[in-house]
């Protein structure tokens, strides 16, 4: 299987990590590796080389059948269900291999960096997957929130878009992208992910 990223794909967020790619006219695309998915709530573990790991919560969704080059006005007939995942970051790390030019792998790829909620069809919500909402709660307080109608480049066109360089296969997941609201987790933090307020991500950090 393979873990597709989106950077920057919300105003607010891309203006709180002080960035101009404001209005991108593609998508901003990354990779994890498989050993980056957690699951079942399963805890996360810090890493030892990072002194401020973030987590950022997004909507994702999972790809249901092989495609290639799939036009968007077809895109929706390729995934059936989403849930909350999050993308941990190693933010120090980030920043140095940004100053760099270097690519995003190592501060975004590392084991267990991709927490995935469980999956709920699309069709449980009764509504148009660029219409839900979602948020975190760290220790009880809602510490992120996000509206997918507010995604500057929506889930149909991000889909189109991968499958132009990559083969879609049954099972691959896209992180759709991050509101405003990081934030780092410590050791002992208990983590809670909410889909259209149905409880859908429940995980601890060591």
């Amino acid at each position: 299987m393979k873990i597709f990223g989106i950077g920057m794909n919300y105003a607010a967020h891309n203006k709180e990590l002080q960035n101009s790619l404001l209005n991108i006219e593609a998508p901003v695309v990354f990779t994890k590796a498989d050993s980056a998915l957690l699951t079942d709530g399963r805890p996360f573990f810090v890493p030892d080389f990072t002194e401020r790991c973030d987590y950022e919560t997004e909507l994702c969704v999972r790809i249901n059948h092989l495609g290639r080059s799939i036009p968007e006005r077809f895109a929706h007939r390729y995934y059936d269900e989403v849930t909350v995942g999050i993308d941990f970051t190693a933010r120090d790390l980030q920043e140095k291999l940004r100053q760099q030019g270097l690519p995003w792998d190592l501060c975004k790829g590392f084991d267990g960096s991709a927490a995935i909620g469980k999956w709920m069809p699309l069709t449980h919500y009764g509504r148009d997957i660029q219409d839900l909402h979602f948020h975190l709660l760290q220790n009880g307080r809602q510490v992120q929130g996000g509206h997918t109608a507010d995604m500057l480049i929506g889930v149909d066109r991000l889909v189109s878009f991968i499958s132009r360089f990559f083969t879609l296969k049954t099972g691959d997941v896209i992180f759709t992208g991050t509101p405003a609201g990081i934030g780092p987790v410590h050791v002992e933090d208990h983590l809670e992910g909410y889909l259209e307020g149905e409880k859908v991500l429940e995980f601890n950090v060591k």
